[in-house]
């Protein structure tokens, strides 16, 4: 489990980012650089990270299902994900 913190600092970012899209977007199309960079730091969406609802995992994220690798791993195992199934050979 990711600390708390990390995933309260993710949701702020998204937040933002979501809350500042439109001015960001007409800025950058004017190019005016110096506008763009008066904007909060956290409001630029490169800064936003993958990470797994259910853990808060950053690394191993699965972008196709949302979530990191082990909690992908649990569900599947479990048959809560619809249309995956173990394999074995």
């Amino acid at each position: 489990m990711a600390r708390k913190c990390l995933t309260e600092r993710q949701n702020k970012r998204m937040k933002l980012a979501l809350k500042y899209m439109d001015r960001r977007e007409i800025l950058k199309k004017a190019g005016d650089r110096e506008a763009l960079a008066k904007l909060p730091r956290n409001s630029n969406p490169v800064r936003l990270r993958n990470r797994c609802p259910v853990t808060g995992r950053g690394n191993g994220y699965i972008r196709k299902f949302g979530m990191s690798r082990i909690t992908f791993r649990e569900y599947a195992s479990r048959g809560q994900i619809p249309g995956v199934t173990k394999s074995s050979w």
